[in-house]
């Protein structure tokens, strides 16, 4: 075959393919299909000169690869995280808390003028409190429980005006002769019943009893003149007063010259009144006075 044959051949199957590869993209593809898109292989370069003079037949298209085109889809977006939660913190158990009990309120003090009453409902509430009202005056407790603290305080004692009522019974006494007498011991046993209804008392409610109606007794105190002075360090001066006596043998003699009882001893009769009221309750109720107020002082 002569070149010019040969370059013409060449020239008429490059056009061709070029035909085809155009109509093949430019080919509507049906709807939600897919499109078959036939791309001719790259043609080699022909060194003659001239077209080959053989024609291509249609079988030679058969060897042609097929390449398939996916339909365009919209691109999916990447799913959207999910929110982190933070967990919720652990309650620790705590223990309960311990809720202290309410204690009561203390009633309001009445007046100084309205105490009474209320005094002694107050004392019958302790032990041994109502054995003890038994031998009160039942009238301005408060007021004559002061009197009576400020002169035992200086050593004195009243013979009117205090918190108690009279023994009743006088003191028991043996002639010696016309002008003279001497002290009987069963004298004593008439203060028996008053110190053991004394020392029965609940030492510790006594006290708390005492600080609840300190008010009281402050203005009490205040109104006989004590206007800056603590009633606390008057009573316990007239406890030291009572602890000091000091204890004298017997027999105790005793003269008459009017109406009352005097010692014959000047030593005896000269010592403090409330020495002497020691002297008349005998020495076993003294002790036992002695013994109760000292329990009283350790906690004033």
């Amino acid at each position: 075959m002569k070149k010019a044959g040969l370059f013409t051949i060449a020239g008429v199957a490059v056009v061709t393919l070029l035909g085809l590869v155009y109509l093949a993209l430019t080919f509507d593809a049906s709807q939600g299909g897919t499109t078959t898109v036939v791309i001719a292989p790259p043609v080699e370069p022909v060194q003659s000169p001239s077209p080959p003079s053989r024609a291509i037949t249609p079988a030679d298209n058969s060897i042609l690869p097929e390449i398939r085109l996916q339909p365009q889809t919209d691109p999916v977006a990447p799913p959207a995280a999910e929110p982190i939660v933070e967990p919720l913190p652990t309650e620790v158990a705590s223990s309960p808390v311990q809720v202290e009990p309410e204690t009561p309120a203390a009633a309001p003090l009445p007046s100084l003028n309205e105490s009474d009453t209320f005094v002694f409902e107050e004392l019958r509430g302790i032990s041994g409190g109502a054995a003890v009202i038994d031998f009160l005056v039942s009238d301005q407790i408060v007021r004559k429980f002061v009197a009576l603290v400020e002169n035992i305080s200086r050593g004195e004692y009243p013979q009117t005006g205090v918190p108690y009522k009279p023994i009743g019974t006088d003191m028991q006494v043996r002639n010696i002769d016309a002008n003279l007498f001497v002290m009987d011991d069963a004298s004593y046993d008439r203060f028996n019943e008053v110190v053991e209804t004394f020392i029965a008392l609940d030492t510790d409610a006594s006290y708390a009893l005492y600080r609840f109606l300190s008010p009281l007794f402050q203005q009490a105190y205040a109104e006989i003149g004590f206007r800056n002075q603590s009633f606390d360090d008057t009573l316990r001066s007239a406890i030291n007063a009572v602890l000091a006596a000091e204890e004298v043998e017997g027999p105790y003699q005793l003269v008459k010259p009017s109406v009352m009882f005097l010692y014959a001893d000047a030593s005896i009769e000269n010592l403090q009144e409330v020495h002497k009221l020691l002297i008349r309750m005998g020495p076993e109720n003294a002790s036992k006075i002695k013994a109760k107020l000292r329990e009283f002082r350790n906690r004033l």
